[in-house]
């Protein structure tokens, strides 16, 4: 970070409930009366959205007025040029993180949590009101930071994508994929499944958790900020021209695994965001492995 240059700190957030609701119907009664529909009432997401709000308003306020500032919402990310000196604050859901994780390398990422004891908490480690002190030392490099594995998807044309909990390749309606299916050890196998989940450690309190505690597998996952990925085929279906003998395994550092599409289109995508994915047609690889970039989040001391 220049001398010369004040910080940029970059808040990160998306659209309340509220503001959704507001965008779809048009006006709060519509809002309320959708969501009596359905047993709820506008109160709570009127309180979610106030939270947020606050959240972001102590955020705000908690930046030196000599500071450089800027904001972006979840859905303009792909757009947004992040500089390699910015600070960024997430503001929301654990989610939140892991969707901002692919478009940074190496800046500072504060989760602020708006709602403490409401969500897990994983990644959005701290509350509005330490965002002060937090800032403060991630600009002055004393925060304490754990650099998180991620996973990249690389298609044989140069696209690549990069996520902090897992990588999904398969049919982009989760039905059956056909593809050959090439292991860290060289051994391939031609298989018909719902799809390929490879997994950080990041992620493995999520899909990756799910998928293995189905199968009652007893293995560690790896942990957060090991070099390793845990992958799962789901679903694998026998018949005479697919099989089943390669379901899961672990990748290390240096180590692939390759998928080659025999279907007429497959997708990868990363951290749940099917609509920001790679295409594979017939014949095309994907090579899936350790990211080269980790994400930076600072934590309590």
């Amino acid at each position: 970070m220049s001398g010369t240059l004040a910080p940029r700190v970059v808040v990160v957030s998306r659209r309340s409930e509220l503001d959704e609701l507001l965008a779809r119907h048009g006006t709060r009664a519509a809002a309320d009366h959708f969501l009596r529909q359905r047993g709820r009432g506008l109160d709570e997401v009127t309180a979610r959205h106030e939270a947020l709000q606050a959240a972001i308003t102590a955020v705000d306020a908690a930046v030196p007025a000599d500071w450089r500032r800027g904001r972006v919402d979840r859905a303009d990310l792909p757009r947004f040029p992040f500089a390699p000196e910015d600070l960024v604050v997430a503001v929301g859901q654990d989610g939140l993180v892991a969707n901002l994780a692919k478009y940074l390398d190496g800046q500072p990422v504060i989760g602020v949590d708006p709602e403490p004891g409401r969500n897990p908490g994983v990644l959005i480690r701290f509350r509005a009101d330490a965002a002060a002190a937090v800032l403060r030392a991630a600009a002055g490099k004393t925060a304490a930071i754990r650099r998180l594995t991620m996973v990249a998807a690389r298609l044989d044309d140069g696209q690549e994508l990069t996520g902090l909990n897992e990588v999904y390749a398969g049919h982009a309606a989760h039905q059956s994929a056909r593809y050959r299916l090439v292991g860290a050890d060289g051994r391939g196998e031609r298989q018909s499944s719902s799809g390929v989940v490879v997994g950080t450690g990041t992620g493995a309190t999520g899909w990756s958790a799910s998928i293995a505690a189905e199968r009652g597998r007893g293995e560690a996952l790896p942990a957060p900020e090991e070099p390793s990925l845990s992958w799962f085929v789901r679903e694998a279906w026998p018949s005479p021209a697919t099989g089943t003998s390669l379901t899961a395994g672990t990748l290390r550092a240096g180590e692939e695994l390759r998928l080659v599409c025999e279907s007429e289109r497959l997708v990868v995508f990363a951290d749940g965001v099917e609509s920001d994915h790679l295409t594979l047609t017939w014949g095309q690889q994907v090579a899936i492995g350790l990211a080269d970039r980790h994400l930076h989040l600072v934590v309590p001391e």
